[in-house]
């Protein structure tokens, strides 16, 4: 690249970054809606809180990066046409193509780191994501019981304790089990401590009662013990339990569906998770050559270029909805996979064919009839 192409991709490139990190965070703010549950009323710790906060950016930041690389590409070609340095290096004899030049080189960059993401990152990303989610839902002795209220673990199953010690006994315990609204339970004891193994967790309560009311006879039924097992696993099932999505699966799984689907319908969604992961990265190049074909064809208008942004972003959403849209028939009917790699070449290769013919995308105003008088008089004389 010459040094006016290096000054381009300069300000294309400062402006994508900070797009990508004003998205990231405001779609961080929604995601941690969902997560600081955990630390305000489970009482978990801020470094959980941060992990899975930060194992949620591989989700988003493919679908962030192409929508950040568009946008900094219609700020920075308006900016420049606005300051009219777009105009001077038009006037100046330098051809669309190598204005765009910068343009697609930073496109073809995000589809690389785009690719890395769906291939490698997201997936294990995902993956950990869910798996600690279950860990911190299902690890009640450290994160979800706090002292001295009821502690709502499940449906109509609620826990009370007085006090925990620093070796994990919890003192003065109640536990009311509900689930079954004919024959409520209560247990209350002394001393209970909570196990976690491979049958799942349980608490074992030592030293107390267990009363059962038959609510169809209004009869009371106490049982006292020295021990007594109260299992949870009925509660929530655990990661090892549930079938992995398909986003949490590996690329290597998704090319080898039928050795992991359990039926046709989900050996159809492994394979349009597959391909969306090649395919979804082109919208980055074809969210370019829209921005390009929109900013760098047709004349120089003085009154802006509104109309051409509006028409480019408008564009943009409908390639967006009819990839997703593509991905979720191609999840239903698999005729439909290549159609998600066609999508991006739709708008490409039209977007080449605009900026190669120099057409506009809004014809421009037309001179006033005064003026155009007065210019014929000019030349005459």
């Amino acid at each position: 690249m010459n040094r006016l192409q290096r000054y381009l991709f300069r300000n294309l490139l400062i402006a994508t970054l900070y797009s990508t990190a004003g998205l990231t965070l405001t779609i961080w703010l929604s995601q941690s809606l969902r997560l600081i549950e955990i630390v305000v009323s489970a009482g978990a710790p801020m470094q959980m809180f941060l992990w899975l906060l930060l194992l949620t950016v591989p989700t988003f930041l493919g679908i962030v990066l192409p929508l950040a690389l568009v946008g900094a590409i219609l700020f920075t070609y308006n900016r420049l046409t606005a300051d009219s340095e777009l105009v001077v290096m038009r006037a100046a004899g330098v051809g669309p193509f190598s204005l765009a030049q910068p343009a697609v080189l930073l496109a073809l960059m995000v589809v690389g780191v785009v690719y890395t993401l769906n291939v490698w990152i997201t997936p294990s990303a995902h993956r950990e994501l869910v798996r600690m989610e279950y860990v911190v839902r299902n690890d009640y002795s450290q994160l979800f019981l706090r002292e001295g209220v009821f502690n709502e673990v499940g449906d109509r199953f609620s826990v009370f304790l007085r006090e925990r010690d620093s070796d994990g006994n919890l003192h003065k315990v109640l536990i009311h089990d509900g689930r079954d609204e004919v024959k409520p339970v209560t247990v209350m004891g002394d001393r209970a401590v909570m196990l976690t193994g491979p049958e799942g967790t349980r608490f074992v309560v030592y030293d107390g009662n267990r009363q059962e009311l038959d609510r169809k006879t209004g009869r009371l039924s106490q049982l006292f013990f020295e021990r007594y097992a109260v299992d949870l696993k009925v509660l929530t099932p655990t990661a090892e339990e549930r079938w992995p999505d398909a986003r949490e699966r590996s690329t290597a799984d998704l090319f080898a569906p039928e050795a992991i689907a359990q039926d046709d319908r989900m050996r159809r969604g492994l394979i349009a998770e597959l391909h969306h992961r090649f395919a979804s990265p082109l919208l980055a190049l074809a969210y370019a050559a829209v921005a390009l074909a929109a900013l760098l064809s047709g004349e120089f208008n003085r009154r802006g270029q509104s109309r051409r942004i509006t028409v480019a972003v408008l564009l943009v959403m409908g390639l967006q909805a009819a990839a997703l849209g593509l991905t979720s028939l191609a999840g239903k009917m698999t005729p439909f996979v290549p159609l998600m790699y066609v999508l991006p070449f739709c708008a490409v290769i039209p977007s080449i064919w605009v900026m190669s013919r120099g057409l506009r995308l809004k014809p421009s105003q037309q001179a006033a009839p005064g003026a155009t008088d007065s210019g014929t008089r000019d030349s005459a004389s």
